[in-house]
């Protein structure tokens, strides 16, 4: 499944990145370098969950959950953003630590090449990640390729920061590159929250979906009206109920065509949507 590929692919690029930042973290004693190992290593936990809950809204729809698994997608989503919350508050705390002590950063170059080639890295899997979570319709690999985009970014202003520092020797510039990482981390978690939270509290379809939804039940000519239309979004699945009004005189046999055939309709433009279509006869006009 390409999904699964996909969430496996971050999960064996976040392990490696972490071993680069780390290591040269360490030797250039460097918070700004080290968090973004931190990062990644976030990153990483991120990419495990997403694994783990993609392979389980796969599964088929079972008795503890008739309407499937997708809400697992959707949960990763949260519980991704609230751990790059925690990790952009470690970096903070450090950070200032390192202010307050004293900071001083050495092998400057080998940690602008290391940023750079972490960057090079996230940008490729982060394209690949996007790609798969628009085809797939996945939050769970949306989520992770925003982790890896927003790890572009900050292994670029690190690296960015890392250059001025050679040039001026200003050395307290690597803990406050490092906050500036921070407060981008916990952008980023509160976009990917409001995104999970939007299909974990049952928000609506987009409107521009309502829409398409509501002219492809328009486009049938023996549909007198419709109301109760209500859809969510659970994972890649979405969930659409809608009551459609017929003529008084249709017989039971088209009122039942006449449901499959709408049905068919809106899948065949969501094709992993479930539908469920109510037939009622139209109103009856009230006599003068």
């Amino acid at each position: 499944m390409n999904r699964e590929k996909a969430a496996l692919l971050s999960v064996v690029s976040n392990s490696f990145l972490i071993t680069v930042k780390l290591v040269a973290g360490i030797l250039m004693h460097s918070i700004g370098v080290i968090s973004e190992a931190i990062h990644s290593s976030i990153d990483l936990i991120a990419s495990i969950i997403a694994f783990f809950s993609i392979r389980k809204a796969a599964k088929p729809a079972d008795d503890d959950h008739p309407f499937g698994h997708g809400k697992y997608e959707n949960v990763s989503g949260f519980v991704e953003a609230i751990l790059i919350f925690f990790a952009a508050l470690l970096i903070i705390y450090e950070a200032l630590k390192r202010i307050i002590t004293g900071a001083y950063v050495e092998n400057l170059g080998m940690g602008i090449v290391v940023m750079l080639f972490s960057a090079l890295i996230n940008s490729v899997v982060s394209f690949y990640l996007f790609k798969v979570a628009k085809k797939e319709d996945s939050i769970a690999l949306k989520a992770d390729a925003m982790h890896l985009l927003t790890d572009v970014f900050t292994s670029l202003g690190v690296a960015a920061g890392l250059v001025v520092i050679r040039f001026t020797g200003i050395n307290i510039l690597d803990p406050v590159i490092a906050i500036f990482v921070a407060f981008l981390i916990i952008k980023a978690s509160v976009d990917l929250t409001k995104e999970a939270l939007k299909d974990l509290t049952d928000t609506s379809l987009p409107e521009e979906e309502l829409k398409e939804i509501e002219e492809i039940i328009k486009s049938n000519p023996e549909i007198t009206s419709f109301h109760k239309l209500r859809t969510r979004k659970s994972g890649q699945k979405r969930e659409i109920d809608v009551h459609l009004r017929v003529r008084r005189d249709a017989n039971i046999v088209e009122a039942h065509e006449l449901s499959h055939k709408v049905s068919k309709q809106i899948i065949d433009r969501f094709p992993e949507a479930n539908v469920t279509v109510h037939i009622e006869p139209e109103e009856k006009k009230e006599e003068k």
